[in-house]
């Protein structure tokens, strides 16, 4: 019942994305096992020290998962203010110190994007999917999972918009750009397959279905880019190399974090931080068209 109570209020209060409602919950779960074992839960029993001990267990395991603080903290955060526990034991875990400037973002050069895509879109037998996919990516800054969850009516052809499903159940609406109207039609016209299902990009083969999770992306992105020579600087950041690349063209053009956080659709400043290494004495505000083919214009 507590974990079913914490889901519901991770879904309604707090708004996250089903990953990351997946994640606080097997931690929190965790938690509660590291701490109660097999015997009751006695959650006003909870001290500072138990929330140490587990945190040190964690991040002892050879897989340790360094956001475990951050799944943690929402939990205990969830039972102080419902009163399971006296006193706030999120306060107890310890802040790590980030620097937003730490490391410049994971990107490709501009020459380097048009490769992939074209590499993508020469697929002999998927180059229409992989190649709309990877397109949506670099021209408007998709996340993978946003990508593979469009489905067909989130397309206003006549209003020339893409309904984005994004983070914590949140939906922007963004321009189709000439470029990616044209492989979306392409796709449709000459790929997609007989599909029942309404979501937009399906598995080639019948009875063609929709993809479970963004792997897809990042696997059509790799061979890209074995295919085109190119090895990306490590630590290697998945299919949100394109989405980097996308706003590290935008800061070298002129635009500013705001800008860049607007196309992006990041809800929170701090998260555009990243890019402002790029480029410090340039960022300035500017007024910036939309991203159209070639890149940034």
């Amino acid at each position: 019942m507590l974990l079913a109570n914490f889901e519901d209020y991770l879904v309604k209060q707090r708004g996250l994305s089903a990953r990351t409602i997946y994640h606080t919950l097997r931690f929190a779960n965790r938690f509660l096992d590291h701490r109660f074992g097999d015997g009751a839960i006695r959650l006003a029993d909870l001290r500072p020290a138990d929330v140490i001990s587990f945190i040190e267990h964690i991040l002892a395991t050879a897989r340790r998962d360094k956001t475990v603080a951050t799944h943690v903290r929402i939990f205990l955060q969830y039972l102080f203010g419902c009163g399971a526990t006296a006193s706030n034991l999120a306060l107890s875990l310890p802040k790590a110190a980030k620097r937003w400037d730490a490391r410049l973002p994971r990107h490709l050069s501009p020459d380097g994007v048009e490769a992939v895509l074209a590499s993508a879109r020469s697929n002999p037998r998927y180059g229409a999917r992989d190649y709309a996919m990877l397109l949506i990516m670099a021209r408007l800054g998709l996340r993978a999972v946003e990508v593979i969850a469009i489905q067909l009516d989130d397309i206003d052809w006549r209003a020339g918009e893409l309904t984005v499903r994004g983070k914590g159940q949140l939906h922007d609406r963004m321009p189709i750009t000439p470029e990616v109207g044209d492989a979306l039609s392409t796709y449709l016209r000459e790929e997609r397959g007989r599909a029942t299902c309404r979501t937009l990009f399906v598995t080639q083969r019948a009875p063609y279905r929709p993809f479970k999770d963004g792997q897809i992306v990042n696997a059509i992105l790799k061979d890209a880019l074995k295919a085109t020579g190119q090895k990306p600087v490590t630590p290697y950041v998945g299919s949100h190399l394109l989405r980097h690349s996308l706003a590290t063209q935008l800061v070298n053009a002129g635009a500013s974090l705001d800008e860049v956080g607007d196309v992006l659709r990041h809800r929170s400043r701090s998260s555009t931080m990243i890019y402002a290494r790029l480029d410090i004495d340039g960022l300035r505000s500017i007024a910036m068209p939309w991203p159209v083919a070639g890149g940034a214009q």
